[in-house]
C-alpha cells in the first residue's frame, strides 16, 4: 500500500513539461544519441513505463524539445518596425540554438509542430506581412534569414575554439606545418587578423545579419516585393 502510495504521489509531480524538460537536459549534455526512454526515465528517477503516460514515443519526445527550443526564443512583435523585431529574433534563435546545439539537426525536420513552433513561425511571417513584404518576398526573406542563422549557427557550434584566445591557439598550431611560402593567403589571414588581439568569430554574426537586413530593406523602398523572378527561357 505505500509502495502503491509514492508511485502516486510521483506520478502527480511528473509532467509533459518535465519529460521533455529532462530531455533536452540529456540532449544538452550527452547529445541526441544518448536520449532513450531508459535514460529519461533514470533522470526523472521513474520507471521507463510511466513515461508512457505522458507521451506515446520517442518521437513525440522530439518533437517536444524541438517545440522547447523555439519557445526560448524572442517572438517578433507583429506591427512593430519588422527590421528590429526580425533583428532581436535572430539574435535570440542564435542564442537559443548555441545552448542546445543538437537541435539544429531537428528543428527544420519534424512534421508536428508544437504550440510554440507554429506561435514562432506565426509572429515571424506576421511581423514580414506588417512591414511591407509580399507573400513572394516574404518567402524569400524568411529563408534568407534562417539559412543565415542556423547556418552560421552550426558553424559556430562546429568550431574547434571558441572565443578569440583559443582560435589564435588553434590558427598559431595549424600555421607551424606550414613551409615557407605555402598557402600565402591563410597566412596573411591569420597573422593580420585571426591572430591579433580582439579577434572573436562571433562578432561575424552582426555584420552578416546586417548585410541581408540592407538588402530586404533596399528592397522594400525599391518597391520590388511584389514581383516575381522572370521564369528563364
Amino acid at each position: 500500500m505505500l509502495e502503491s502510495q509514492g508511485t502516486n504521489v510521483r506520478r502527480e509531480r511528473l509532467s509533459r513539461d518535465r519529460v521533455f524538460g529532462a530531455a533536452v537536459k540529456i540532449a544538452d549534455v550527452d547529445g541526441l544519441g544518448a536520449l532513450t526512454m531508459r535514460s529519461l526515465a533514470q533522470q526523472l528517477g521513474v520507471r521507463p513505463m510511466s513515461l508512457y503516460y505522458y507521451v506515446r514515443n520517442k518521437e513525440e519526445i522530439l518533437d517536444g524539445i524541438v517545440d522547447s527550443v523555439f519557445a526560448e526564443i524572442e517572438l517578433p512583435k507583429v506591427g512593430q518596425e519588422w527590421r528590429g523585431q526580425v533583428t532581436r529574433r535572430a539574435v535570440s534563435a542564435r542564442a537559443a540554438l548555441a545552448r542546445h546545439p543538437w537541435a539544429l539537426a531537428l528543428m527544420e525536420t519534424r512534421t508536428n509542430p508544437g504550440p510554440a513552433t507554429l506561435r514562432h513561425h506565426d509572429a515571424m511571417l506576421g511581423t514580414l506581412r506588417a512591414g511591407g513584404f509580399s507573400l513572394s518576398m516574404v518567402a524569400h526573406a524568411y529563408a534568407l534569414i534562417d539559412a543565415y542563422v542556423y547556418g552560421f549557427a552550426l558553424q559556430e557550434a562546429s568550431l574547434p575554439f571558441e572565443g578569440g584566445e583559443s582560435a589564435a591557439e588553434v590558427a598559431g598550431s595549424i600555421m607551424q606545418d606550414f613551409a615557407s611560402g605555402d598557402y600565402p593567403h591563410l597566412v596573411e589571414f591569420a597573422t593580420q587578423y585571426v591572430l591579433r588581439p580582439g579577434y572573436d568569430f562571433a562578432a561575424q554574426f552582426d555584420f552578416g545579419l546586417e548585410l541581408i537586413l540592407n538588402g530586404l530593406a533596399t528592397q522594400l523602398q525599391d518597391g520590388n516585393l511584389g514581383q516575381s523572378p522572370s521564369p528563364r527561357t
